[in-house]
């Protein structure tokens, strides 16, 4: 009987036989959050008050990432890695994997509204109708009322107009307030601490419907 050569082309060998597993290189600097593998100088993880040996200005909607790429004052790459949910504020310092730099995080001027309400009623009813749309506020206070700086936003800027507030446009750091229940600033509600209040249901039922912008007029 002719037996049946189970390997019909001698020059390559059967699957798994003589075959020599693929090289995958080792990435020296892996990539820890999604910043397309790209090497950076340092890495910047770890909260500190040491003095600052560095610096890097971020807007407001960068220092709410996590996971950011970064150019320092002096020039080097760094990579901003930090818990989800754990926001910068102006001030805060980070501390690198190398333990020697430490880079003080500073808020960078972007374009802002600014609501300035003649008096502690008018500033009140403002804030509050900010408030009721989750709105990032920044308070400052004056003599006879205070002033809101929230993001550049035309419609909100006609809502507060609406309300009786001087609105300008203004350029400037934004540091507005941290949330009560939020984790801003590096404070972490873990598990011991209890549940997590639900902040779109605060006790008080479903919020109501939301007013048209027509409906804030002066009082």
């Amino acid at each position: 009987m002719k037996q049946t050569n189970p390997n019909p082309s001698p020059a390559l060998p059967l699957s798994g036989e003589g075959v020599a597993a693929p090289h995958t290189p080792t990435d020296p600097h892996p990539d820890k959050g999604g910043l397309g593998g790209v090497s950076l100088s340092l890495i910047l993880n770890k909260r500190t008050t040491a003095p600052a040996t560095d610096s890097v200005a971020l807007a407001y909607d960068e220092r709410k990432r996590s996971r950011l790429k970064v150019t320092l004052a002096s020039g080097l790459e760094a990579g901003i890695f930090l818990e989800r949910g754990d926001h910068l504020q102006g001030g805060d310092k980070l501390l690198a994997e190398e333990g020697s730099t430490v880079v003080e995080i500073l808020a960078a001027p972007e374009k802002l509204i600014e609501a300035i309400a003649d008096s502690p009623l008018l500033f009140a009813r403002a804030a509050y109708h900010l408030g009721n749309r989750h709105v990032p506020v920044q308070i400052l206070p004056t003599d006879n009322g205070g002033k809101l700086r929230f993001q550049a936003d035309h419609v909100l800027a006609d809502m507060v107009r609406g309300l009786g507030c001087t609105v300008i446009e203004s350029e400037a750091p934004f540091q507005p307030e941290s949330g009560a229940y939020g984790s801003h600033g590096g404070h972490h509600h873990h598990a011991e601490d209890g549940p997590t209040p639900d902040l779109h249901n605060p006790g008080h039922g479903p919020h109501r419907s939301v007013p048209k912008i027509h409906q804030f007029k002066p009082r």
